[in-house]
């Protein structure tokens, strides 16, 4: 049976998005991208609410011909998954293997994870919040990569991060860099 695993970028208390409700602070570096893309890669589905498909979408045509080959990996990554998008407002989506759900329907889930020869990730904090109340995903985390004070001031957070879920132990120890933010 696949797993259902709700893979997020956090800072260190928790939180997928600044103040402001932005979250480019969380931009990896390149050892960090490869080690993401490593654990998306056998990734066959991916869930998503409506504002992470608006803001994963950007995948579906880029083409990073300037960028790192992991931003290039990771782009053929994404547009080989299928995708559903839980939404009630969207009337069409702009990717390839896409389709609209209006409710997440926990049945449908299950018979997902059943029936996939592949894990499936949820992503989204909302969506996600209802897998997990339903009883949906598996009790350990995906990728949770912790990579910012979210607001507090610093310059760099370190990152060591070990996970087993996929395999061999793997161990990616990164400075993510961010631009300072006086809260003051």
């Amino acid at each position: 049976m696949a797993k259902l695993i709700y893979g997020a970028i956090t800072s260190l208390d928790g939180y997928v998005e600044d103040r402001d409700g932005k979250f480019e602070w969380a931009a990896p570096d390149e050892e960090v991208h490869a080690f993401v893309n490593d654990l998306e890669r056998p990734i066959a589905t991916y869930l998503y609410g409506r504002r992470m498909y608006d803001t994963m979408v950007f995948w579906e045509t880029a083409t990073g011909r300037d960028e790192p080959a992991v931003f290039r990996d990771y782009a053929e990554i994404w547009r080989a998954a299928e995708k559903i998008v839980y939404s009630r407002t969207l009337q069409t989506v702009s990717s390839a293997r896409t389709r609209i759900e209006r409710d997440l329907d926990t049945d449908a889930i299950r018979r997902l994870k059943e029936t996939s020869g592949s894990d499936i990730t949820i992503g989204g904090a909302e969506l996600a919040g209802q897998a997990i109340a339903a009883g949906l995903e598996e009790p350990e985390p995906g990728h949770l990569i912790s990579v910012s004070d979210h607001g507090v001031k610093l310059d760099a957070v370190c990152i060591d991060c070990s996970w087993s879920l996929y395999g061999p132990t793997r161990t990616v120890k990164a400075a993510v860099r961010k631009h300072r933010k006086d809260t003051a």
